[in-house]
């Protein structure tokens, strides 16, 4: 998908998304959780990692902080789907992205790439650290809004 001007054909919300990150730790279920509290209650949302992951404890706090919650969920990867039908997949990571490219490669699914800094690698306070985990949280609240409120299903 490109970023393009407005479409003359109508904007419909995917009724299926997945998101797709290298371990489904961080920022997959976390755009997975914000995709459930923006997009309408009937929208299939799921979320999965290339390779398995570990909970981030960060993750939980930075969604609290607007009060939300993972729940009891734990990571999964994308061979751990319960299903496997989405209009749309979002890839939040290189590796994600092309294990999503070949994953659709024989379906008729949208795969947009989201490119999402990686908050694993910011250093120096708890704070600070804090703080790229609430710039991810807020990247991806503003694409998901921007993007998937007005999805087409158009590729490009």
């Amino acid at each position: 998908m490109t970023d393009e001007g407005p479409s003359d054909k109508p904007a419909r919300v995917p009724g299926a998304v997945l998101f797709v990150c290298g371990m489904n730790a961080i920022r997959s279920p976390m755009a997975e959780v914000l995709a459930r509290s923006l997009m309408p209650a009937g929208t299939y949302l799921a979320s999965a990692g290339v390779r398995a992951g570990e909970r981030d404890p960060f993750v939980d706090v930075v969604l609290e902080e607007i009060g939300l919650s993972l729940g009891p969920r734990l990571p999964q990867t994308l061979e751990e789907l319960a299903d496997s039908y989405f209009d749309l997949v979002v890839t939040l990571a290189p590796e994600a992205h092309h294990a999503a490219l070949e994953l659709t490669r024989s379906a008729a699914v949208e795969v947009d790439y989201w490119p999402m800094p990686d908050p694993t690698v910011a250093t120096g306070t708890r704070e600070q650290i804090l703080g790229a985990y609430r710039e991810v949280r807020e990247r991806l609240k503003r694409l998901i809004g921007e993007r998937l409120l007005a999805f087409d299903g158009s590729s490009s």
